[in-house]
C-alpha cells in the first residue's frame, strides 16, 4: 500500500508532468504552425540547422527537468529513477492528450509520429509510446510501493537486465527505419558531425517510413513486462519468507 506521503508526491510529480505535456503540446503546435500548415506528415520539410540544434537541445532540456523531478521528489536513487519514470511516462500520455484536443491530432493511435531527436530520430506509431509509458508508470508505481517496506534490493540485477536490454531493443525498433535510410548515404560517425548536419537535414526529407518492426517492439516490451513481473515476484517473496520463519 502506498503511503499518504508518497501519495501526495505522486498527485504533485503527475500535476507537474501534466502541465509538462501541455507546454510540449503547445511549441509543437506552433513549429507545426510554421512549418507544417497543412498538418504534419511525411516526407519531412526542410528546416535550418540551427533550429534543429535547439530543438534538440530543447528535448535534452525537458529530459534534465523530468530527471529532477525525481532528484526533488525522494532521496534513494531507485526511487529517484521511478518518480522519473512516472513523470516522463504521464507528461508522454498527455502530450498526445493536449495535440488531441487542440489540433485534433493524432487521427489515430497507428498515426506515425516523430517522438524524439536524440540521438538521431525516433520515428513510430502513438499507440507504441503509449504502451511504453503505461509499463513505465506500473513500474514506478511498483518500487514506490515496495520502498516503504523494503530499504534495498528492489531491483535484482535480473530485473535489471530485463529492464535495460527491453528499453534498448525498444529504443532499436524507433530508429532502425530510419537509421538503416541515412546509412544508405552516410557512414555511421557522419550521421554525428556538424559539418555533415545540412546535408542530413537535405537527405532527411527525402524520408517516407517504410515500416514500424512492431515484432521488435514486441520483444522490447515483453522483456520490460518480464523485468516489472521478477520485481514483484522478489518483492512477495521478500514479504512472505519471513512469515514463514516465524510460524
Amino acid at each position: 500500500m502506498i503511503s499518504k506521503d508518497s501519495l501526495k508526491t505522486i498527485i504533485w510529480t503527475s500535476i507537474f508532468s501534466i502541465a509538462m505535456g501541455l507546454f510540449e503540446a503547445v511549441v509543437v503546435i506552433y513549429l507545426r504552425e510554421i512549418y507544417y500548415p497543412d498538418g504534419f506528415s511525411f516526407p519531412l520539410k526542410m528546416i535550418e540547422p540551427q533550429i534543429a540544434f535547439i530543438e534538440i537541445c530543447r528535448e535534452a532540456a525537458t529530459l534534465i527537468m523530468l530527471l529532477m523531478i525525481g532528484f526533488l521528489a525522494a532521496k534513494k536513487t531507485v526511487v529517484r529513477f521511478a518518480y522519473f519514470l512516472l513523470s516522463f511516462a504521464i507528461w508522454d500520455i498527455f502530450y498526445y492528450v493536449f495535440l488531441k484536443l487542440f489540433i485534433d491530432w493524432p487521427e489515430s493511435l497507428l498515426t506515425l509520429d516523430i517522438l524524439f531527436l536524440i540521438p538521431i530520430t525516433w520515428i513510430g506509431p502513438v499507440l507504441a509510446p503509449v504502451i511504453n509509458s503505461i509499463s513505465m508508470i506500473v513500474l514506478a508505481l511498483i518500487i514506490i510501493n515496495i520502498s516503504a517496506v523494503k530499504s534495498a534490493g528492489i531491483i535484482s540485477r535480473l530485473s535489471w537486465i530485463l529492464l535495460i536490454t527491453g528499453s534498448i531493443i525498444t529504443i532499436f525498433g524507433y530508429i532502425q527505419d530510419y537509421g538503416y535510410f541515412l546509412l544508405k548515404e552516410f557512414l555511421f560517425f557522419d550521421l554525428f558531425s556538424t559539418a555533415n548536419s545540412s546535408a542530413i537535414l537535405e537527405y532527411a526529407t527525402t524520408y517516407i517510413p517504410e515500416s514500424f518492426n512492431w515484432w521488435t517492439f514486441i520483444l522490447g516490451e515483453t522483456l520490460i513486462i518480464a523485468g516489472v513481473s521478477n520485481i514483484i515476484y522478489q518483492s512477495r517473496r521478500h514479504l512472505v519468507t519471513p512469515s514463514r520463519r516465524h510460524s
